[in-house]
């Protein structure tokens, strides 16, 4: 039951950053334009992270994941500033694809786990 709660609230929240990120970078006026592009910038950079330390305490991994993301999120907007290039549409296409850039990472980490693993259970 809680792994059904656990799955539904995952994808309740990606599809919200995916809300949020669409919102941004197409421009849509919306009342919840706050909320969805703040939860998209607070949730993909930590959440990225939080996939690198899977193996890690959880609670250990939740705190350095909210701490990578707001300081992703402070880093991009001093740069941003201290270039002279304010632009949030901007911000959420770079943090967007530093989050996909984490998810690859996380994929192949797996992926030389996986193979790892297996080759050890066979001997």
């Amino acid at each position: 039951m809680l792994k059904q709660h656990r799955r539904a609230v995952t994808w309740l929240l990606s599809l919200a950053c995916v809300a949020g990120a669409l919102v941004a970078l197409l421009d849509i006026d919306t009342p919840l334009r706050p909320l969805l592009i703040s939860l998209f910038l607070l949730v993909v950079p930590g959440a990225a992270v939080v996939g690198l330390l899977r193996d890690r305490d959880p609670l250990a991994a939740l705190s350095v994941g909210a701490a990578a993301s707001l300081v992703i999120n402070v880093l991009l907007a001093q740069a941003m500033l201290m270039f002279d290039a304010w632009s949030p549409r901007a911000g959420v296409a770079t943090v967007a694809v530093l989050g996909g850039f984490l998810y690859v990472l996380r994929v192949l980490y797996r992926g030389k786990n996986l193979q790892t693993g297996q080759g050890a259970r066979a001997r």
